[in-house]
């Protein structure tokens, strides 16, 4: 498996992403789906990265470069992956990333009931924060932070 920058318009993360999307959308209520669409993903402050098995793509993940922080963003790994290390290997390269990008610490927001996303997180020493950078308080959130 290899983690690196990949495109999301291209055809297997754009079909995970889809997944993703339709997952949220299926759990969340519109206003509390905080996901970015593909335009949004090839913007100049998104690093995107994909894991891959030869022409397999099994997962996707990407960091947003805020000011002073870096949010983890667009986690999902395919379910036919899931259990082979995929997020673990996604989540380890945008800890890097983030370093490498001189962001001490890293954020995100995730959805209530996506118990592994959860644990996946917290093995990664992410805690739980207050609502960050214009994130309200809301019962189908939960925040996460770490340093870099």
């Amino acid at each position: 498996m290899i983690v690196g920058p990949a495109d999301p318009r291209a055809a297997g993360p754009a079909a995970l992403l889809a997944q993703s999307h339709a997952l949220m959308r299926s759990m969340f209520a519109a206003d509390e789906c905080h996901f970015l669409d593909l335009d949004a993903l090839t913007r100049p402050e998104i690093r995107f990265v994909a894991a891959t098995e030869g022409a397999a793509t099994l997962g996707t993940g990407a960091l947003a470069l805020r000011d002073g922080y870096a949010e983890v963003k667009s986690m999902f790994t395919a379910p036919q992956a899931r259990g082979r290390g995929v997020a673990d290997a996604i989540l380890r390269h945008l800890i890097d990333l983030a370093a490498s990008e001189r962001r001490p610490l890293l954020r995100l927001e995730t959805g209530t009931g996506l118990d592994a996303a959860h644990r996946l997180y917290r093995r990664h020493g992410f805690v739980a924060c207050e609502p960050f950078d214009g994130y309200r308080e809301n019962p189908a959130s939960l925040f996460f932070e770490r340093p870099a």
